[in-house]
C-alpha cells in the first residue's frame, strides 16, 4: 500500500512539474516570439480604436506610402503618384488634411497602422489570407499578375525572335536551383515559396531588406546585381517603358488582387473608402489616374529619365544652385524657397499673371525694381531681388513675432497680399478676441473675413477688401510641399 502511494504521489508531482512547464513555455499574447515559435498561429498586433469621426476631429488623414514610380514622388516640383492623386482627392472629399507618412517597410507600415500612427496603407498590397488575418482591405482597386523580371541578352537587339526566346525563362519550371531576390514580408515571398511546390523543385528565394522596394530590387537585376527578381505586372511594364534591357513577360501568378488597407477595427473608414472609390470609379475619375501612372508609358519614360525626378536624383529644377545661394543668404532651407517658387511659377521663368507678377518668384515690376533687379525674367536678378524682399519682411515681423516657425506663415502671406492687408487681418484677431500673433485659426481666419462688408469696413481696416482665400491657401500649399520636399529631396 505504502508502494502504491509512493508512486501516486510521485506521479502527481511528475503530472505538476509538466504541467508547470507547458504553462511557462506557453505564449502570452503580447510574445513577439510568438509567429517564430508557434508557425501557425499569426502574431495580430492589436490595433488602437480610431475610426473615421476621429480623424476628421484630427483634421488629418494618416496615409502610409512608399516613394516609387506608382505610389508617390516629384517631377519638377510637382508632387505626383497614383496612389497620391486618389488620396488627394480622398482627403479633399473628406474635407482634412493629407499627411504623408513614407514607410518603405510593408511590416513597418502594417504595424505604424495599427499602433495609430497611420490611417491608411496606400502601397499597391496584394490581398492574401495572412494580410487579411492583420487589416481590412478595401475593395479591389484592379486585378495583375507576378511576372519574372530578368535581364535580356546581351546583343539582344540583333537577335531573331526565336534566339531571343530560347536564352530567356518562360517556363517557372527552369527557376529550380536558381536564386530569385524578393523584397522581405513581400507578398512575392509566399508566392516563390508557394511556386516550388507547385512545380516540384526548389526555388532559392532570397529575401532582400525591406528597404531594397520593388523598383530597387528591378534595379539591380538591370545593373547585373542579382539575376532574377519579382514584380506585378503593372509596375514591371512601366519599369520596362525606360529600362529596355529587362524582360517582364513570363508570369509567376494568376491574376491577383491589389488594394489598400486600414485597421480592422475601423469599420466607418473601411465603408467610405469602399463608397469613395465606387463613385469614382462610375464618374471615369479613377481610370484616368490610372492609365496616367499605368498605361501612358511615353510620359512614364519622360519622367524617370528626368534628373528633375526623385526617381531617379535629387533636383527639383534647374535653378536649385541659385535657390541655395540665395536661401542660404536669407536663412533658410532651400527646399522651402524652391516650394515657394513652385507655388509661384511651377519654375517656369517667362511666367506672367493676371496681376502683371513676373517670373520665377512673380514679382510686379514696381517691387522687383526697388530691390535691384532690371529684368525680372532673368532668373538670378528675380530670385535675388525675392531674397531682398523676403528678408524685408522677415525683419518687419521679427519685431512682434519671435517664433520663426510662426513668423514663416506671416512672411509668406505678406508676400502673397501685401504687408497691409495683413496687418488689417492681425487687427481684426485683437478686436475679436483672437491671438494677433498666431496664424493659424486665428489671423488667416480675419483674412479669410475680409471679403465681408462688416470686416473689410471695420474702422480698424485701412487697406479695404481681401480676397483672402487665394492667401491662405498659399501659406498652407507651400508649407505641405515643403514637407513633402523634406522627405524626398536631400
Amino acid at each position: 500500500m505504502n508502494e502504491i502511494m509512493k508512486i501516486l504521489f510521485d506521479t502527481k508531482h511528475w503530472l505538476a512539474a509538466i504541467l508547470i512547464m507547458v504553462v511557462a513555455c506557453k505564449p502570452s499574447s503580447n510574445d513577439t516570439h510568438v509567429k517564430r515559435l508557434y508557425g501557425s498561429v499569426p502574431a495580430v498586433q492589436s490595433a488602437v480604436d480610431m475610426d473615421l469621426e476621429e480623424i476628421k476631429k484630427r483634421g488629418t488623414l494618416r496615409a502610409l506610402m512608399d516613394n516609387s514610380s506608382t505610389s508617390f514622388f516629384i517631377y519638377k516640383g510637382k508632387l505626383m503618384g497614383y496612389e497620391y492623386d486618389l488620396l488627394k482627392l480622398m482627403a479633399k472629399d473628406l474635407g482634412v488634411k493629407l499627411e504623408l507618412i513614407l514607410t518603405p517597410s510593408i511590416d513597418g507600415a502594417f504595424r505604424k497602422l495599427n499602433n495609430g500612427e497611420g490611417d491608411i496603407i496606400a502601397h499597391s498590397l496584394t490581398i492574401t489570407k495572412d494580410r487579411k488575418k492583420k487589416v481590412a482591405f478595401v475593395d479591389s482597386h484592379y486585378t495583375t499578375r507576378q511576372v519574372l523580371i530578368q535581364r535580356k541578352p546581351r546583343g539582344w537587339r540583333k537577335l531573331k525572335a526565336h534566339e531571343y526566346e530560347k536564352r530567356m525563362i518562360r517556363n517557372p519550371i527552369a527557376l529550380i536551383g536558381k536564386e530569385v531576390h524578393v523584397r522581405k514580408s513581400s507578398a512575392y515571398v509566399h508566392r516563390m515559396h508557394n511556386l516550388s511546390e507547385e512545380i516540384g523543385g526548389d526555388i532559392v528565394v532570397v529575401e532582400d531588406s525591406e528597404d531594397n522596394d520593388t523598383e530597387s530590387m528591378i534595379e539591380k537585376v538591370l545593373a547585373g546585381d542579382i539575376d532574377y527578381t519579382v514584380a506585378d505586372e503593372d509596375m514591371a511594364k512601366v519599369n520596362a517603358a525606360y529600362y529596355r534591357d529587362i524582360d517582364v513577360k513570363t508570369p509567376l501568378s494568376f491574376p491577383q488582387q491589389i488594394s489598400w488597407a486600414v485597421r480592422k477595427n475601423a469599420p466607418d473608414l473601411l465603408t467610405y473608402a469602399n463608397r469613395w472609390f465606387k463613385e469614382k470609379k462610375k464618374a471615369s475619375t479613377y481610370q484616368v489616374i490610372y492609365n496616367k501612372y499605368f498605361k501612358n508609358t511615353r510620359a512614364a519614360l519622360r519622367r524617370a529619365k528626368s534628373d528633375y525626378s526623385t526617381l531617379r536624383g535629387a533636383k527639383l529644377s534647374q535653378y536649385d544652385d541659385i535657390i541655395k545661394e540665395n536661401a542660404e543668404d536669407l536663412g533658410w532651407d532651400w527646399r522651402l524657397m524652391a516650394a515657394q517658387m513652385y507655388q509661384e511659377s511651377r519654375f517656369k521663368p517667362r511666367e506672367e499673371s493676371w496681376a502683371g507678377a513676373v517670373g520665377l518668384m512673380q514679382l510686379i515690376p514696381e517691387t522687383g525694381k526697388r530691390y535691384g533687379a532690371k529684368n525680372l525674367y532673368d532668373p538670378k536678378q528675380n530670385i535675388k531681388a525675392a531674397t531682398k524682399f523676403l528678408k524685408f519682411l522677415d525683419r518687419r515681423w521679427s519685431r512682434t513675432i519671435m517664433d520663426r516657425e510662426e513668423r514663416l506663415k506671416f512672411v509668406l502671406a505678406s508676400y502673397n497680399v501685401g504687408l497691409g492687408h495683413v496687418l488689417d487681418a492681425q487687427r481684426l484677431a485683437e478686436k475679436y478676441g483672437g491671438d494677433p500673433l498666431i496664424w493659424n485659426d486665428n489671423v488667416e481666419q480675419y483674412i479669410l473675413k475680409k471679403s465681408k462688408p462688416k470686416y473689410f469696413k471695420d474702422p480698424s481696416v485701412k487697406w479695404g477688401y481681401c480676397r483672402g482665400r487665394e492667401t491662405v491657401n498659399y501659406v498652407s500649399d507651400i508649407l505641405d510641399t515643403f514637407e513633402k520636399y523634406q522627405q524626398l529631396v536631400g
